[in-house]
């Protein structure tokens, strides 16, 4: 990491009960939340959002929500949210061979067309050479409503804050997912090796 953590007794008392229940979650306190915890109301807002994204009630099935996390991390070059975003995505249910092909998903038969709709919107979203068009929101239209449409730009928007804070400060994987995935860039239309 390019900063380094506090001790964890130097955090504010009120930030203890986070890293506590990552400790349980995950067995150890993550490394990105040490990072964030060094500007505590910044870190309170980014856990409430995220608490907010990732709820039962959303619009947006759990498995889709982790398969785009995935995905934008991976366009980031973020191998901390590719590890522990990936391990949640196997969690919810999908195989590890839908992981290994996500840096490639339209070469694959293993997305369906609502998750393929989905993924094109996130990269759309999250290349800089690349923009969301009249097109590509039928597109989406076709597989979700517009409140739906609202939580996966969310979902997106913040897996960027998220993915790119943690490349930026080179935050490691901390070994939460044994599939390898590469973290490389894609480029619409081609195949990645």
């Amino acid at each position: 990491m390019r900063i380094t953590a506090k001790p964890l007794a130097r955090y504010p008392w009120y930030l203890r009960p986070f890293f506590w229940k990552q400790r349980r979650k995950y067995g150890a306190v993550l490394d990105s939340a040490l990072l964030w915890g060094r500007a505590p109301r910044l870190f309170l807002g980014v856990a409430t959002l995220y608490g907010m994204i990732d709820r039962r009630s959303s619009p947006i099935e759990p498995a889709l929500r982790s398969l785009l996390t995935v995905r934008v991390s991976q366009i980031n070059h973020c191998p901390f949210c590719v590890d522990i975003n990936s391990a949640t995505l196997m969690k919810r249910g999908v195989s590890s061979d839908k992981v290994e092909a996500l840096d490639r998903w339209r070469h694959s038969n293993l997305f369906s067309a609502r998750e393929q709709a989905a993924l094109d919107y996130a990269e759309a979203m999250t290349c800089s050479d690349r923009s969301v068009d009249d097109t590509l929101m039928a597109q989406l239209k076709q597989h979700f409503d517009d409140d739906a449409i609202v939580e996966l730009t969310g979902l997106v928007a913040f897996q960027n804050l998220s993915s790119k804070f943690n490349s930026a400060l080179d935050v490691a994987p901390q070994g939460f997912c044994r599939v390898h995935q590469p973290v490389q860039q894609a480029q619409p239309g081609t195949l990645q090796a």
